[in-house]
């Protein structure tokens, strides 16, 4: 346990170390170029909230180009400082190049900032699909009920199929020779299985041995 808090201090102790050092050579540099008083202590503060922005967006998913994009602008500033700090560069006579980058970082900073925090995509959120409503049965046209013929209309109408006398009578005698077998009289469906005719014609044949 105190091996982990070691470690985990020692890791703070390390990132503070690096912190205070990339924000004083930022700071000396700002001041170099012409950037005096509490101007050459906000530049410092503006590289470093730009890089946190950026990673930020790394982390939260989404697009990654444009993250990716100002982290290392904001990485190259950081590490710029700190390498024209490091005696490569007259900090006496700043070239007029470099005094025109430090005046209109401002700038770039508040549009990367602003891209990176306005510009992040908001989660899509689906919306589950309606479950269907039944129609009211107020809304659906009556349907007329059946009209079913009674047994004197059905009676009265003449058979649609004319079935000749031989077939009739042979048809009597493979029923009655099914009612025999059986003790039943025998079915439509028997009867056309049985004469090897199309099913309205057994239906007329079995219409007239009733």
């Amino acid at each position: 346990m105190a091996r982990t808090a070691l470690r985990v201090d020692a890791v703070l102790v390390q990132a503070v170390i690096a912190g205070a050092l990339s924000f004083a050579h930022l700071h000396d540099l700002a001041a170099a170029a012409g950037q005096d008083g509490w101007k050459a202590w906000a530049y410092p503060i503006s590289v470093d909230l730009l890089l946190v922005a950026a990673w930020r967006r790394l982390r939260s998913g989404g697009s990654k180009g444009p993250a990716w994009c100002w982290f290392v602008i904001a990485l190259t500033a950081s590490l710029g400082a700190n390498v024209a700090t490091a005696g490569l560069l007259d900090l006496d006579a700043v070239p007029a190049w470099l005094r025109i980058l430090v005046a209109g970082w401002p700038a770039v900073a508040f549009l990367g900032g602003t891209l990176l925090v306005h510009g992040e995509p908001k989660p899509e959120t689906t919306r589950a699909p309606e479950a269907a409503r039944p129609i009211p049965d107020s809304v659906l046209p009556a349907s007329p009920a059946p009209q079913l013929p009674d047994k004197a209309t059905a009676s009265a109408q003449p058979s649609a199929t004319t079935v000749p006398p031989a077939l009739v009578a042979h048809a009597r005698k493979v029923a009655d020779d099914h009612r025999t077998r059986t003790g039943t009289p025998i079915d439509t469906t028997t009867l056309r299985a049985r004469l090897g005719v199309p099913l309205p014609l057994a239906e007329a044949i079995a219409s007239q041995l009733t």
